[in-house]
């Protein structure tokens, strides 16, 4: 039996955080989660997540700078920016600093789960094996 995909995923909105996490764990994945940046940071080096959701507006560390101090010492780790607004200055900051990419949060979180999924599963058919 394979092991199932370990997932993080990062967000400052409680509601959105459980409603992602269950839909997640429906589709196999286990899942981790943390409320901003710092945890992520910590939750990273102690949970060694498979993939990262990450939001960029969040309190204390926000996605564009716990992106950065990840790629310091992840740089091979799929992480994939979480946003409600499409705003291309953001896009562009977090594709400098190695984001594996980009799933607005919208009102059809129908197709934002599949768009998760898909982007999980390609992250893990191209990851390096540890």
């Amino acid at each position: 039996m394979a092991v199932p995909k370990k997932v993080l995923v990062v967000d400052d909105e409680p509601n959105f955080l459980k409603l992602l996490s269950a839909r997640l764990q429906v589709k196999g994945y286990q899942v981790i989660t943390a409320p901003d940046g710092e945890v992520a940071l910590e939750k990273i080096r102690k949970e060694k997540p498979d993939a990262v959701l990450l939001d960029i507006l969040m309190p204390k560390l926000d996605g564009l700078k716990a992106l950065r101090e990840i790629r310091k010492t992840h740089k091979q780790l799929p992480v994939y920016v979480l946003t409600a607004f499409s705003n291309e200055q953001r896009f562009g900051a977090a594709k400098k600093l190695g984001a594996s990419g980009f799933i607005v949060k919208n009102d059809d979180l129908g197709r934002a789960i599949r768009n998760i999924t898909s982007s999980l599963r390609l992250a893990s058919k191209y990851r390096p094996v540890r």
